[in-house]
């Protein structure tokens, strides 16, 4: 598999680990801060970096059944969110390879 480094975002605003604070996203890839996780308020992004993803798999969500992997912190290994794989509704769709993140497992890094 080789080294794996880690990637860092030039933004005004970049979101971070909460442990590490190696940087997870930009402010402007959030499409919508009308989420809720386990933690509390959660964001929906388009794109994250420097995550691992855990195999999928099917759960009962708010908003219906999902296929998601939870994703982790590739420095440290905290769990900071999930990535939508599958959405079974049709009106849920928009969200498949999307990433949600924590809030309260997030810093702002910058």
């Amino acid at each position: 598999m080789g080294l794996s480094y880690n990637v860092y975002l030039n933004s005004n605003r970049i979101y971070g680990c909460k442990n590490c604070k190696t940087h997870l996203s930009n402010h402007e890839d959030i499409l919508s801060r009308n989420f809720r996780g386990q933690h509390g308020k959660a964001y929906l992004f388009n794109t994250v970096v420097n995550i691992s993803e855990a195999e999928p798999v099917e759960r009962n969500m708010t908003t219906g059944r999902h296929v998601v992997r939870d994703i982790s912190c590739r420095q440290c290994n905290e769990i900071v969110g999930w990535k939508y794989d599958k959405a079974y509704e049709a009106s849920e769709g928009y969200k498949e390879g999307k990433f949600i993140l924590e809030a309260e497992l997030l810093v702002n890094v910058r």
